[in-house]
């Protein structure tokens, strides 16, 4: 009875590793994902271990292959993501030919090549941020390359849930209520959603009056896109809210539609 007993998993770890097919695979991508959540903060050894819910010595092991291929970086506060991930995120988001072309598009309208503009796709939930141009303002604005937003909350992410019919948009929405609140407007809700879905669908772009960041309004026009297995993209700019006034938005909205246009069809030459 007391072999038996011995022979049990004790909180289901052992068998989610049998069902794993490689283990050392999966921790490697937890170790990756555990770093990207950090933001850039450094964590050490005993960290990474304690996330994992395994020895250090196995995450020791880890950690070194990881850094052997350029995937972690260790400086002395600890590891974070290496160059190595970068460069793969640049692969990704290149093997779409939209993204590739989006640089030229931008540097050629007349309203956009000042403004920080950035292609986002939908994951989910979340707007991904995978190219960026920066453009030649004084301002920092956006968010970085790899960086996610809640989908309601950005632009880019408004431009895309509004390619989707409403009940879609709730079904996919609702478990994740309520959203975030980034800002003092944040909305949190599916049904303060709608109504913003609505007027993207009407006046052909949509906007965020700083609800992802505070004094930023983005604009953002969704992405038809060239290749069925494309994903779903959105163009957006990023304007400081002093500057935004309706006529800016609506110059901007229109830029966007434009340059979207281009980037939907390639035998159409640069944005005039």
């Amino acid at each position: 009875m007391a072999q038996h007993a011995a022979t049990q998993p004790h909180d289901g770890a052992t068998e989610r590793t049998d069902r794993d097919p490689a283990p050392a695979v999966s921790r490697a991508l937890r170790i990756l994902t555990s770093l990207a959540d950090a933001e850039g903060v450094p964590m050490t050894l005993s960290d990474i271990a304690r996330a994992l819910g395994i020895a250090k010595s196995s995450t020791a092991n880890l950690c070194a292959a990881l850094e052997e291929g350029g995937m972690v970086e260790r400086e002395a506060g600890g590891y974070r993501l290496g160059r190595r991930t970068a460069e793969l995120g640049g692969a990704f988001a290149q093997q779409f030919n939209q993204v590739r072309e989006f640089y030229r598009v931008v540097a050629a309208s007349p309203a956009l090549h000042r403004e920080v503009v950035q292609i986002a796709m939908l994951d989910g939930v979340d707007a991904l941020y995978l190219a960026r141009h920066e453009g030649r303002s004084p301002y920092r604005l956006g968010t970085p390359l790899g960086s996610r937003l809640p989908a309601p909350l950005s632009a880019t992410g408004v431009a895309l849930l509004a390619r989707l019919e409403d009940d879609e948009v709730r079904a996919l929405l609702a478990p994740a209520e309520p959203f975030p609140r980034l800002t003092a407007t944040s909305i949190t809700t599916v049904d303060e959603l709608l109504p913003m879905l609505r007027e993207a669908r009407e006046q052909g772009f949509a906007v965020d009056r700083g609800g992802s960041f505070g004094g930023i309004t983005g604009v953002a026009v969704a992405l038809d896109p060239w290749a069925p297995a494309d994903p779903p993209l959105a163009m957006g700019a990023a304007l400081p809210a002093e500057h935004a006034d309706e006529a800016r938005v609506g110059e901007v909205g229109a830029a966007l539609r434009d340059a979207v246009a281009a980037l939907s069809n390639p035998l159409r030459g640069p944005v005039a």
